[in-house]
């Protein structure tokens, strides 16, 4: 996969095709093979870049020491792809900084295609206190050993939350300490989705057509953010599709068509 190297920093990515760029911005963990099946859907309309957020692949790690935020991230966007017209596609984390990037980069933004976003900050702004207890337990319970660089014990839980009960024991060895590995940059990316500051209606300025996508088995912090989302602003689009949070993983069979739907109405 290219590097490039801008503003001192290196960015890795996977980029097929030609056309108007579709940015593609994975989730925790995942990394931007993620993507892998939704490039091969998507590169015969659309240049489609892939990219790796920091600490994934070859792109820079986060060095802090300031916490991260979610416009760091979407930095990234900005850096690989400095103009022109463009779509987003985001999940879990990646939707949260699709989010920041689309208000960045306002009418550059076509579309943006959320897959369950994880901007987790709402929850405790909007007092949904028991969502907001759940999720913030996983991010206390990751920073607690991560510090001490117990990544198995973090991957082992954070597997059994995200993916699904008897996901880590369904796990390989060799699968579980790559997990482990690639869990290290979600460290700092509790922080972006934390402590973000953007009050949930100023979300409306966002002037791309907008789609949120939810799994109906995922976990109640998505799905109450969801509600927020909905509620707030009724000019963007939602959808259910079968499966969890890891759905654009697991049932890309049915998350992928929606998504080239989404990105071709009124193309």
């Amino acid at each position: 996969m290219p590097v490039i190297e801008r503003d001192g920093l290196r960015i890795d990515y996977l980029e097929e095709g030609a056309g108007t760029p579709v940015v593609l911005l994975h989730s925790s963990v995942s990394g931007n093979r993620q993507w892998k099946r939704l490039v091969q859907d998507l590169k015969d309309r659309y240049q489609v870049i892939a990219l790796n957020l920091f600490g994934y692949g070859e792109t820079t790690p986060w060095r802090g020491p300031e916490p991260q935020t979610l416009a760091d991230q979407a930095r990234l966007v900005q850096l690989l792809v400095p103009e022109g017209p463009l779509n987003l596609v985001g999940h879990s984390f990646g939707g949260a900084v699709a989010m920041k990037a689309a208000a960045l980069l306002g009418s550059r933004v076509s579309r943006l295609v959320l897959l369950e976003p994880n901007p987790f900050y709402l929850l405790r702004a909007h007092r949904r206190d028991a969502a907001y207890a759940e999720i913030a337990a996983l991010r206390d319970f990751v920073r607690e050993h991560g510090a001490k660089g117990e990544w198995h014990t973090v991957a082992e839980r954070f597997a059994e939350y995200w993916n699904a009960s008897g996901a880590w024991q369904a796990m390989p060895e060799d699968r579980r300490a790559a997990f482990a590995r690639a869990l290290v940059p979600n460290y700092h990316e509790w922080d972006a989705v934390m402590n973000e500051n953007t009050p949930l209606e100023q979300w409306s300025a966002i002037r791309a057509a907008t789609v949120v996508l939810c799994g109906r088995a995922t976990r109640r912090p998505v799905l109450e953010m969801a509600e927020l989302l909905r509620g707030a602003l009724p000019h963007w689009s939602f959808a259910a599709v079968e499966g969890g949070h890891m759905a654009p993983l697991t049932h890309p069979d049915l998350v992928n068509p929606l998504v080239a739907k989404f990105l071709e109405k009124d193309r």
